[in-house]
């Protein structure tokens, strides 16, 4: 995944302002990482993985939101207004966010089909492991998809949805992605934003591949190892009324960016006793006419 450091230097350095902040990287290991989401049989520890702090800078992308491109930087940005009253209610979001995104992803990508298959809340004032499923912030530099899990979890996601191994077979000879849809869902967030990276400045070999565990099935990630000339962009305070798009897996093994990565930060620049960040995620598939 090589990529053109005179081009990215440039879209860098257009005199974009920035912030310098913290991120979690994973510390290169011998072994496969390995995360439990629940706690682990006795004497087995829930994850076997360092991280590092480094320093980085995050440029605030919102004077080029419009010439970031998510085939190319591997994330992207739009306004989109939501008739959702209450991203609290699990109904809602399954009745109203769903098709919502599921159009606008469409009009975004250009794709025929879009399956919207997980989604997830972010509130760390609310958040109780093994009460709810509203978690804090991911603050460590992280994929949510793999070479091998992409495929993986379209099939048995497909699966579930009553489709035959032909047509699954069909849809997955075909080019598609795994796209996030991110949103903030209350006031403008000022606490914990997200920071996504240029995927051309990421090198193959810094995504390391691991084992997030569940009670029914592993799963497979990525994390990643420090390089400085990862290139962070973010998108300050953000709005109800606006929505991230990050690309976690292409199947097209050239041409587009297929893999990127984002971490949440704290925030210099954060007011004191800033709210909490509250927001949501969709994990979708994207499928291509071709």
């Amino acid at each position: 995944m090589s990529f053109n450091s005179q081009v990215i230097d440039k879209l860098a350095s257009q005199d974009l302002p920035y912030v310098e902040a913290n991120l979690n990287y994973l510390v290169p290991m011998a072994q496969k990482p390995v995360n439990y989401t629940y706690e682990p049989p006795s004497g087995i520890p829930r994850s076997n993985t360092a991280y590092e702090i480094r320093k980085s800078r995050i440029y605030n992308a919102r004077s080029r939101r419009e010439d970031i491109l998510l085939d190319r930087e591997g994330f992207a940005f739009t306004e989109h207004n939501t008739n959702v009253r209450d991203f609290y209610n699990e109904d809602e979001i399954r009745q109203v966010y769903y098709p919502e995104a599921e159009q606008l992803l469409k009009e975004v990508t250009g794709a025929t089909k879009v399956v919207i298959f997980d989604h997830t809340l972010r509130n760390a004032d609310i958040s109780k492991p093994g009460e709810n499923k509203i978690r804090e912030p991911g603050k460590r530099v992280h994929n949510d998809f793999t070479a091998k899990s992409g495929y993986t979890r379209a099939r048995w996601e497909l699966e579930k949805r009553g489709l035959g191994n032909d047509e699954i077979e069909a849809l997955l000879q075909k080019r598609f992605a795994i796209i996030n849809v991110w949103r903030g869902i209350a006031d403008t967030i000022q606490e914990s934003p997200l920071a996504l990276t240029d995927a051309r400045t990421i090198e193959p070999q810094e995504l390391v591949a691991g084992d997030l565990v569940y009670p029914d099935r592993t799963g497979e990630t990525y994390a990643v190892t420090y390089n400085p000339e990862h290139k962070w962009y973010y998108f300050p305070e953000m709005r109800r009324n606006e929505v991230i798009f990050i690309k976690c897996f292409d199947s097209a093994e050239n041409g587009p960016a297929r893999f990127s990565a984002h971490s949440a930060f704290d925030d210099p620049t954060s007011p004191p006793n800033a709210p909490a960040r509250q927001s949501i995620e969709l994990r979708t598939f994207v499928f291509y006419p071709e």
